[in-house]
């Protein structure tokens, strides 16, 4: 376990050098240069040519790289090119907005996803779930946010359109009713792509002989999916857990703009239209880690789940 551990540490590190090697010359591919939004229309070469100079974009693309390596190194994301601010203090003030809403939407889709992927694999209507989960799939997440904050909050007038109390968390309640809408729109459409995967995962629990031992013993169908069915069919969940709850984290990214929420979100969009490369970098090489990392400790539960994977790593039979 120890050597496999270690091989998939590797991986992972190898994994995030080459996202990050791919991210930051992507963003040098972009239209569009950091020196000309910040300098006036009328800026003549010279102010142009100075301007990348201070800003250290004028040098060659593997300099740039080697240099943001060894911030990153030094868990330093360098500074703003518009506010000059620490970029990974900007990320900080924000993440209390970004990771509440993340986890709270993740908890909720695994809320709807399991019992619905469950009771429609034991009752057999796998047609009422085909249709939900396509039109879970096929709606853009901001589409459903438009859609939650036109009936619940401009129609009902239940909840807050949008934005976020101005002294954050102080008042817990105001903060979480701002976030209710959000959630809920993150939360639906994760949860339609994840009850496909418990519902599949359930089917193959109640087809297996080791289930039909059970009942045929004597034990109730609840008691025998507690005590032999869920282990079973947690197995190949957790690794799709893993990447649902980075893409979650996606989602909210995306979901903060369209409520005004003063998180990622709305850092990441206005970094773009600035060409702020320090604060893309930082907010994307951030979401890059989330998402290897929660596939890598996906993959180490799935493996503390199943037994027979464990045996394969250790080489036995």
């Amino acid at each position: 376990m120890l050597a496999y551990l270690a091989r998939r540490t590797l991986l992972l590190a190898a994994s995030l050098l080459v996202a990050s090697a791919v991210l930051f010359v992507l963003l040098r591919l972009l239209p569009g240069d950091a020196a000309t939004t910040l300098l006036s229309l009328d800026a003549d070469a010279g102010q142009v040519a100075a301007v990348r100079r201070e800003l250290g974009v004028d040098r060659p693309i593997p300099g740039q790289f080697a240099i943001w390596l060894d911030h990153l190194a030094r868990l330093d994301f360098g500074r703003s090119f518009v506010s000059r601010a620490p970029v990974g203090e900007e990320i900080a003030a924000r993440l209390d907005v970004t990771i509440p809403l993340t986890l709270m939407a993740f908890a909720l889709a695994v809320v709807i996803a399991i019992p619905a992927g469950v009771r429609t694999a034991a009752r057999g209507r796998s047609w009422v779930l085909a249709a939900l989960t396509q039109l879970g799939l096929a709606v853009p997440v901001f589409w459903v946010g438009m859609l939650l904050m036109n009936v619940f909050a401009l129609r009902l007038r239940w909840l807050p359109a949008g934005g976020f109390p101005p002294d954050g968390w102080a008042d817990p309640m105001a903060a979480l009713a701002c976030l209710a809408l959000p959630v809920l729109t993150v939360a639906l459409v994760m949860s339609a792509v994840l009850v496909r995967y418990v519902h599949s995962a359930t089917l193959d629990v109640l087809d297996s002989g080791y289930l039909r031992t059970a009942r045929a013993l004597g034990a109730s169908f609840p008691a025998a999916m507690w005590r032999h069915g869920l282990r079973n069919a947690a197995a190949p969940v957790v690794p799709i857990l893993g990447i649902e709850l980075a893409t979650t984290f996606v989602g909210a990214v995306v979901v903060e703009d369209v409520f005004a929420l003063p998180g990622l979100g709305g850092l990441l969009v206005r970094a773009f239209e600035r060409h702020d490369y320090p604060v893309i970098q930082g907010v994307l090489a951030l979401s890059t880690f989330a998402v290897l990392a929660a596939g890598f400790l996906a993959d180490l539960l799935q493996r503390l789940l199943d037994p027979r994977l464990r045996r394969s790593i250790a080489g036995s039979p």
